[in-house]
């Protein structure tokens, strides 16, 4: 007689995970992120991993992406190589501080923590987390909500490193902090690195994040980031997805803004199987000021879906969200956005749009701006396209002697720019506009001195 094989689904199978490799997980880890683990984990047995009964997630179904026997990363891989020989993302002109994190572990071990001007400091969460514990304790899963989103808790308790960053009062970082997420291996892995970057008041940083895949087999990614603005301080922070078809992708992204800070956040998704970008934004006192933006094209079956809440809780701030997406062959898409205006917050100025073109006919977007006001003194606006490109605009270029393929390529372009020109480092505009021309071109948009061939 033969026994049929117990599927076991995905929750449980983490759940089993964690128990099986709880000394793993919780070792290098100081007792008060442990004890968070296990809140964590009792969370993640209540809600899961999100399915499209969600209505947030509604057309991304997860449970096949985390249905699978991906390896999990729970301590470093010893994988060395010369970054300059194999890797590099430098923007030209653009000088930053380069921080490496390789398959969710900081990279350089003998060098956990750097301390850069003015008392800044920069390194390994895990590192950090032991260093300055009540620095770290006072904002660690405090902005993101583990009780309402099954993923967050299941980083949460799994997570063991990532970057931390910290500028303190008063502070100007001159040179932008680029963080590059580097996924390479022999074997399919799945990472759960952790985040949490604090700005204390008057303090002001660049941050660019740039995610890659170096080598062919499949990733999965459920990474967490935490930010913390403080009172009157400035973040310029900008995010390229340029991984290969087998990656698969979770971010979710939680900015706190206190009183009169100034945040200019952008995702620009080159390329991915699979992308899910969770942007939460609290403005958390009067005269917070946000720009969120976000571009995303897709082809060859991809799919990305975009989910964006902003929470206007205090007077007299506000908020531009704009998503614009170009989708072919066959690739799919979601927008979610919804603002929330409380019934204090009072001279709310907050406006939303997604606008996207299909270029074919078997390419499809779902998209779903919301907004819910309960003040009655505000100027808010929301609205969505979805079309094709603007044929008399063709017509006319085409007119001038311009090839339709290139007129195609030259509207495309234009529509990209929108958001393209809300990135505020001028050095990185250029190279994002560049890499978006290529992408649109149908070339390979990786960085030109990657010599891995992963896509």
């Amino acid at each position: 007689m033969s026994l049929e094989e117990v599927k076991v689904e995905p929750k449980q199978k983490f759940l089993d995970i964690y128990q099986e490799h709880i000394n793993d997980i919780k070792n290098g880890s100081p007792d008060y992120i442990n004890e968070i683990r296990e809140k964590a984990i009792k969370q993640f047995e209540i809600l899961g991993i999100p399915d499209k009964k969600d209505e947030n997630y509604k057309y991304t179904d997860l449970n096949n992406e985390f249905d699978n026997g991906y390896k999990m990363y729970l301590s470093p891989k010893n994988i060395k190589f010369e970054v300059n020989d194999i890797f590099t993302c430098d923007v030209p002109d653009l000088n930053t501080k380069v921080i490496l994190l390789l398959n969710g572990w900081y990279y350089d071990r003998e060098n956990l923590i750097h301390e850069l001007p003015g008392g800044a400091i920069i390194g390994s969460f895990q590192a950090a987390a032991k260093r300055y514990p009540e620095l770290v304790k006072k904002h660690f899963a405090n902005y993101a909500k583990m009780d309402k989103e099954g993923l967050v808790a299941m980083n949460t308790a799994f997570s063991q490193d990532g970057v931390f960053f910290y500028v303190p009062k008063g502070v100007v970082i001159e040179k932008p902090i680029q963080i590059i997420n580097i996924l390479m291996d022999e074997e399919e892995g799945f990472t759960q690195h952790r985040n949490l970057f604090i700005l204390e008041d008057n303090s002001e940083a660049s941050i660019v994040v740039c995610d890659h895949t170096l080598s062919r087999p499949n990733f999965l990614t459920n990474s967490v980031s935490e930010i913390f603005v403080g009172k009157n301080a400035d973040l310029k922070y900008s995010r390229m997805q340029n991984e290969h078809n087998g990656s698969k992708q979770v971010s979710n992204l939680y900015l706190h803004q206190e009183r009169d800070s100034r945040v200019n956040a952008n995702t620009i998704s080159l390329h991915g199987g699979l992308i899910r970008n969770n942007v939460h934004v609290m403005l958390g006192g009067e005269g917070c000021e946000n720009t969120t933006t976000g571009l995303y094209l897709t082809d060859k079956g991809q799919h990305i879906d975009n989910y964006m809440y902003m929470d206007h809780a205090y007077p007299n701030c506000t908020s531009n969200q704009l998503f614009k997406g170009v989708l072919d062959d066959f690739a799919t898409g979601a927008f979610s956005g919804k603002v929330l205006v409380r019934k204090d917050a009072q001279k709310t100025q907050a406006f939303q749009s997604n606008n996207n073109i299909l270029l074919t006919d078997d390419a499809d977007i779902k998209t779903k701006p919301q907004l819910e006001i309960y003040a009655d003194d505000v100027k808010c606006s929301h609205g969505a396209t979805v079309g094709q490109l603007d044929l008399d605009a063709l017509f006319y270029m085409r007119t001038r002697g311009i090839p339709k393929k290139e007129a195609k390529l030259l509207l495309m372009s234009a529509f990209a720019y929108d958001v393209i020109k809300t990135i505020q480092v001028p050095a990185l505009q250029e190279r994002i506009q560049d890499l978006v021309d290529k992408r649109l071109r149908g070339e390979l948009s990786r960085c030109n001195s990657c010599q891995m061939h992963c896509c």
